[in-house]
């Protein structure tokens, strides 16, 4: 007897939810533009995680081009270096030309560590070498965004600083190959200092423990190479229980919050990385999941009968790979990409190695 529609993974219906992304959006939308490409990552590499690229193949070479539009470049006299890297859409500033390599720059156009992160995440996947990036401009821009207390800023000028952007930042060094774009200690230090007496890991030092930034906590200090030596066996083992406990059906963020979707990769991310994957309930994580696909239009939403959004269908798609989802690529979890890209971006850094 067939499953009930409810508990297929409706893999077709999620393939052309995340092709709309890439095409037109709802009117709801319009207040992340600035977050554009945000946006296209979470399509392209759900498409990836789909198994499902090719079908892409025809506007791929378009979508690489206007990622690179975006790219921000020193001016001649390089006055702007610490705006270089990716901004987040066409509408802030003068696109790069990837054909003529040069772009004229214009007061206040800046780039965002997030977009940066993105942009790079997503030239990957589509199989991009990278080679247009000016990685040495990436770099000195970053380290000048990191914080006297290890955090770092998205953007150059005064704005917020948590975890978020140190994950961005520890993501871009990995990928890019080169650790100058961070005080590595000061950082593996900041996240330490965040360890909260619950266990888990807030957006900065005294700040509640939080499933996204316990997640950006522990990929970076993966990433650094650094988990075991920054925190000790006792935070580890108060750390893997504090996501243990996190699980209700799916799982929720903080204690005492409703289950939403988006957990189900932070938190099982940040278990599959402590080795302790194992405990997850995947059953029940699994039938939640379930409860938030959208039948109708593909995607996920954030909790049952809610509308579908770009971020968490990505999210409900990287949840069910962490429990090995048929027809689904494996994950590379520290860098939220799948292992094929992972697997990629090696490749690319071998060539680079070769090069210098």
């Amino acid at each position: 007897m067939a499953a009930p529609s409810y508990d297929k993974f409706l893999r077709q219906k999620h393939i052309k939810f995340f092709q709309r992304c890439l095409q037109v959006l709802p009117g709801r939308y319009s207040s992340l533009d600035t977050s554009r490409m945000t946006i296209a990552f979470f399509a392209i590499s759900g498409l990836d995680m789909l198994n499902a690229l090719d079908v892409l193949e025809k506007e791929k070479n378009d979508i690489i081009d206007w990622i690179y539009s975006l790219q921000v470049l020193p001016n001649n006299d390089e006055s702007n270096i610490n705006h270089c890297g990716f901004r987040g859409c066409s509408s802030m500033g003068n696109p790069y030309d990837s054909k003529k390599n040069k772009e004229k720059g214009i007061p206040y156009d800046g780039a965002h560590i997030a977009m940066t992160y993105t942009a790079l995440a997503s030239l990957l996947i589509l199989g991009d070498d990278l080679s247009k990036v000016n990685r040495e401009v990436i770099l000195l821009a970053l380290r000048n965004l990191q914080q006297k207390d290890g955090s770092f800023r998205p953007v150059c000028e005064p704005s917020e600083d948590d975890m978020r952007f140190v994950y961005c930042a520890s993501c871009i060094c990995y990928m890019l190959n080169d650790w100058s774009g961070m005080d590595v200690d000061r950082a593996a230090q900041y996240i330490k200092n965040s360890v909260s007496y619950e266990g888990g890991i807030g957006q900065g030092p005294y700040l509640e423990a939080h499933g996204g930034s316990t997640f950006c906590g522990v990929a970076s200090l993966v990433l650094m190479n650094k988990l075991n030596t920054v925190l000790s066996e006792k935070h580890v083992k108060h750390l893997k229980s504090w996501c243990i406990f996190r699980q209700q059906s799916g799982f929720q963020g903080r204690p005492n919050k409703p289950v939403d979707t988006c957990y189900s990769f932070w938190v099982g991310a940040t278990l599959k990385l402590l080795d302790s994957y194992k405990f997850v309930n995947c059953q029940f994580n699994r039938a939640f999941l379930m409860d938030t696909q959208q039948e109708l239009t593909g995607g996920f939403s954030k909790w049952p009968s809610h509308n579908p959004d770009a971020l968490h269908a990505y999210f409900g798609v990287c949840g069910l790979s962490l429990m090995g989802e048929e027809g689904l690529q494996p994950m590379h979890a520290a860098l939220n990409i799948s292992k094929r890209a992972a697997d990629f971006l090696t490749t690319v850094q071998v060539t680079w190695s070769q090069q210098s």
